[in-house]
């Protein structure tokens, strides 16, 4: 006589969690599941706040506008996130269209890239890529060789990143102090910071996120005589260091970008990025670029202005573009956001793209 089959295994328990609403992020299981609890993610974004595991896309509007996404269109989303702007833009650029869509992070990506296919293009309308934005005219060379009519990076950090403890990006919960946007990459943030000076570190926080308080912070975050090595440490170090809890409460914040932006190297990688742009668009194409502090948006400004006086671009944003006011109440997180574009011009007739590249 054969055994019986062994019983099926039970399916997990969702998280147990104190009093009526879910605090932690892993224990928030409807907001991980919007196909099943809608009504329940519905209530949360209409009290302005992102559910957790997913992200709002910023300027959404403004930027469908500006991008004037078309049928038959090759875009490119070279921050593909969440995939909340791709996933209108691969709608507008059909039939016949394709999207380009990169992303470092090897956690998200998969995730996105399954959201966007299940909406039911064609399989070739999408192409996936994960890599940092700073090589797309590489990428561009073999999958668009002409170039795209229209490129988005936005360059905020996803919701998904900042909510979820693990990832170490945010100092709201408890997590291991690392800030990678590809963990398996690089140095994490805890790392970096015992390798620094204080010298060292006050130039990092200043250039990084324009701390006005650099000075001190650096000197307390070096004096310490165990590594900081969770989110919760160093923001607990940060506010001991600061008199007022106005300015501490700032201070971390800024703190943590800056280490952020060094772990990533991303303004090394935004600079390459914004030179290399002109050659992946083609002639008229359409460039708009979500930043979300000042030296993201300095950088931008500037490669545009270049950009339109060496003739690369025909037209640029004489003015920043901000969130309006109703997008605010609906989503705090777009505050610091600020919107620019430009259009590509026609090449002269003795344009030399192998000049351009070497540049």
């Amino acid at each position: 006589m054969s055994a019986p089959d062994p019983s099926p295994e039970r399916p997990q328990r969702r998280p147990r969690y104190v009093g009526k609403n879910p605090r932690k992020f892993a224990e928030k299981y409807k907001e991980h599941a919007p196909e099943r609890y809608a009504a329940d993610v519905e209530k949360v974004l209409a009290s302005g706040k992102t559910p957790a595991g997913t992200h709002r896309p910023i300027m959404l509007r403004e930027i469908m506008e500006l991008l004037a996404p078309q049928p038959g269109a090759t875009a490119v989303d070279a921050t593909l996130g969440y995939g909340g702007h791709a996933r209108e833009i691969l709608a507008a650029i059909q039939p016949g269209g394709r999207l380009i869509a990169v992303d470092a992070d090897p956690i998200e990506l998969p995730k996105t890239e399954a959201r966007l296919r299940a909406l039911g293009f064609p399989p070739d309308t999408l192409l996936v890529r994960r890599m940092n934005f700073a090589g797309l005219a590489q990428l561009l060379a073999t999958a668009a060789p002409g170039g795209a009519d229209l490129v988005l990076a936005d360059l905020g950090v996803s919701s998904m990143q900042i909510d979820n403890p693990a990832r170490g990006f945010t100092f709201k919960a408890d997590g291991p102090l690392d800030l990678r946007m590809n963990p398996a990459r690089g140095q994490s943030a805890a790392a970096l910071l015992a390798s620094l000076s204080a010298v060292k570190l006050e130039k990092l926080l200043t250039e990084n996120a324009d701390e006005p308080h650099a000075a001190r912070l650096a000197r307390a975050l070096t004096a310490t005589p165990a590594p900081i090595t969770t989110t919760t440490v160093l923001a607990t170090l940060i506010r001991a260091a600061l008199p007022r809890p106005a300015d501490a409460e700032l201070s971390v914040r800024r703190v943590f970008q800056a280490l952020r932006i060094a772990v990533n190297d991303e303004f090394a990688a935004l600079d390459t990025f914004l030179r290399h742009l002109p050659q992946c668009l083609k002639p008229g194409g359409r460039i708009a670029i979500l930043t979300f502090h000042s030296g993201e948006d300095r950088r931008v400004k500037h490669a545009f202005k270049a950009g339109e006086r060496d003739g690369l671009y025909a037209t640029i944003a004489r003015d920043v573009l901000r969130p309006t006011a109703n997008e605010l109440r609906a989503n705090p997180r777009a505050s610091s956001a600020k919107l620019r574009w430009a259009r590509r011009a026609a090449p002269p007739a003795s344009f030399d793209s192998a000049a351009l590249s070497a540049k």
